[in-house]
């Protein structure tokens, strides 16, 4: 099972208070289950899951801490929206278009490079808790249902 911290995106009602941290996954697991029988498991090169299992049980869980624990230093990850756009990060809302230059008859690699090398550090481009977690920058981002995840 994976679990997916709340994240904000346009729609979604975003609230801190409704954050459930890897953290918190990890405190109730180790509540039920004893900090002893909770076991991490190595990471994935650039996988955006932390991994752990259950000493006594098949299988395991993951919890992808966007929130609380940002892995954007090994993202790796681009998509591409149904409307033809690259979106280099799930926090932007900066988008670079590939439609409009595909119809023209253009080369889109260079664009596809603009829009990968124009991927800010951290988050989108908020680098401070103050800006993550202001819920204004959200409303100019795309809800999930549009991104495509």
């Amino acid at each position: 099972i994976r679990f997916i911290e709340f994240m904000p995106f346009d729609g979604n009602k975003w609230n801190t208070e409704k954050i459930i941290t890897l953290d918190d996954i990890l405190k109730v697991a180790k509540e039920r289950f004893s900090e002893e029988n909770i076991i991490t498991l190595k990471s994935k090169k650039n996988g955006t899951a932390k991994n752990f299992r259950i000493n006594g049980f098949k299988g395991e869980f993951g919890v992808i801490s966007t929130v609380s624990n940002p892995f954007c230093d090994s993202c790796n990850r681009i998509r591409l929206t149904a409307n033809g756009r690259i979106k280099n990060c799930l926090f932007s809302s900066t988008e670079t278009d590939l439609l409009t230059p595909l119809r023209n008859g253009e080369n889109i690699a260079e664009h596809i490079k603009k829009g990968i090398l124009h991927k800010f550090k951290i988050r989108g481009g908020m680098e401070t808790n103050e800006d993550f977690f202001n819920e204004v920058n959200f409303t100019k981002n795309r809800n999930m249902t549009t991104i495509g995840g």
